[in-house]
């Protein structure tokens, strides 16, 4: 019997290689001192990716040289990285791994909501370096009375809403589309979301359709008073708008995680005193990266078992 040839661009945590070397053949192509001719050699043979980064783009022109690939398999909830709807047209099974890190993300969406509407960062710079013999540290806005507006009420986003109404703040949201049995205010448009709410969580998919949806009119909607959080996808939100908006006041500031380029990070906001920003850890746990990794070797292992897969995108040729 043939063995189940799998290209694995990047490394990933060790228990994903570690799993999939004893029942497939495993390509590390980071291993190779020629990538592009090992890859060029391999090619033939391969029927699954294993995406563990979204910095390892999976887009077409890979999938072009693959002729007998199958399925792709990504590591985390967001697979814009992954061209998925080219995938689904060409019979191509994609799967991510949903739900296993709902509940961190939504932690980190909160604390950087805290940190970012009370400066919190700030206040233990003021106190580590030595300010407060010297003066209180200055008065912040408060979180009592806002409205949180969930941009994208998904599994990660409903998990955030729950959060946030412990700590008393009423939740609206917008979506492709208005749920049944959601008791929170729907707006038809980012814009009317916005200009509704002054906490405004961005948990929506990346991807084409949602590039720079939260733009410079979204930021004015938001107002002087708003704060912007951002646990997605740094490319939901124009950067140099967002930059622009904390420069000038037009906005109260942000906390993000995610970035448009990441790891690269604009000085400029970096330099902005109104930003609170973190490395992309909202999944960094040891326990959800153990589930996430567990959750990529057995969607790939179920369908080499004929099985299919256990969490394919909504773009996937697969039906039970």
């Amino acid at each position: 019997m043939a063995s189940f040839e799998v290209l694995m661009p990047l490394p990933g945590m060790p228990e994903i290689a570690e799993r999939l070397e004893r029942r497939v053949t495993l390509h590390k192509l980071w291993q190779a001192a020629d990538r592009e001719a090992t890859l060029a050699a391999i090619a033939p043979n391969i029927r699954a990716v294993v995406s563990t980064w979204a910095t390892a783009r999976v887009d077409a022109e890979l999938m072009r040289r693959l002729p007998k690939l199958e399925i792709v398999v990504g590591f985390g909830v967001g697979y814009d990285h992954i061209d998925a709807a080219w995938a689904g047209r060409h019979g191509i099974v994609v799967t991510h791994t949903p739900g296993v890190l709902d509940e961190d993300v939504a932690d980190i969406a909160i604390a950087l909501t805290l940190a970012a509407t009370r400066r919190l960062p700030q206040a233990e710079r003021h106190l580590r370096e030595g300010r407060w013999p010297n003066g209180a540290f200055p008065l912040t806005a408060s979180l009592h009375g806002r409205v949180m507006g969930v941009l994208g009420l998904g599994r990660i986003g409903k998990a955030i809403a729950r959060r946030a109404e412990a700590f008393g703040l009423s939740i609206a949201y917008h979506g492709r589309h208005e749920q049944d049995g959601v008791a929170y205010h729907y707006y038809p448009t980012p814009l009317a979301l916005a200009e509704a709410c002054d906490i405004l969580m961005v948990a929506a998919p990346g991807g084409p359709e949602t590039l720079h949806v939260v733009d410079a009119g979204v930021l004015a909607a938001l107002g002087r008073d708003g704060v912007l959080i951002n646990i997605a996808r740094g490319s939901l939100v124009d950067e140099a708008a967002l930059i622009a908006a904390l420069k000038d006041g037009v906005i109260l500031a942000a906390g993000l995680e995610v970035y448009e380029h990441e790891p690269s990070v604009p000085a400029e906001l970096i330099a902005l005193d109104n930003a609170v920003l973190l490395p992309h850890v909202g999944s960094a746990t040891r326990h959800t990266r153990a589930a996430m990794a567990n959750l990529v070797v057995d969607n790939l292992l179920s369908w080499v078992d004929g099985e299919g897969p256990l969490t394919p995108t909504p773009e996937t040729p697969w039906r039970r």
